[in-house]
């Protein structure tokens, strides 16, 4: 389910200390959603071509790709591998859900797989798709009902959360 068919391509810049320690800058963009195994064989492929000998340690100077789920400059690659996994699922909304979740990808999975419940152009649209998922109000009762303030009500009383990712674009949660 990507976020308005946006396709993520989630890469990390590894860059050789030594090199970096000595004044060169020695590195390459790893595809981050190859696997660790495989990213580990990258980065291990960047250290025997140092031309600092017997270079052994390694830190992620940049990511492209991840957003709002950038991880840092000594990320576990298990961690990096898993997150660009979710990225490329989720596309920039997983970014945002990472984000949300405090850069915990366990409640980030549970938020998109358990808890989404679509994307809107607006809360009271949330709310008027919900009441109407729920039955039909009568005709003569829906023109005194607000939906703005009862989308409203069911965010600020913790029914839904949401999280705006740009203009008319509300993407709306079900509480636990």
């Amino acid at each position: 389910m990507n976020n308005k068919n946006e396709t993520l391509k989630p890469k990390i810049y590894v860059a050789c200390l030594a090199s970096y320690n000595n004044g060169i800058l020695h590195g390459n963009w790893i595809d981050a959603d190859i696997g660790e195994d495989e990213i580990n064989e990258e980065i291990q492929k960047i250290l025997k071509t140092s031309p600092i000998e017997d270079a052994e340690e390694f830190a992620v100077h940049d990511y492209d790709d991840f957003w709002e789920a950038e991880l840092g400059e000594y990320p576990g690659i298990e961690t990096v591998a898993k997150v660009a996994e979710f990225l490329v699922e989720h596309g920039r909304l997983g970014a945002r859900v990472f984000d949300y979740c405090g850069q915990d990808l366990e409640q980030a999975e549970k938020m998109m797989e358990e808890q989404y419940l679509g994307e809107y152009t607006s809360v009271e649209d949330y709310a008027r798709d919900y009441l109407d998922s729920c039955g039909t109000i009568p005709d003569e009762v829906e023109p005194y009902f607000d939906y703005e303030r009862y989308g409203r009500d069911l965010e600020l009383g913790g029914s839904i959360t949401t999280l705006e990712a740009g203009y008319q674009e509300v993407h709306v949660f079900m509480e636990c």
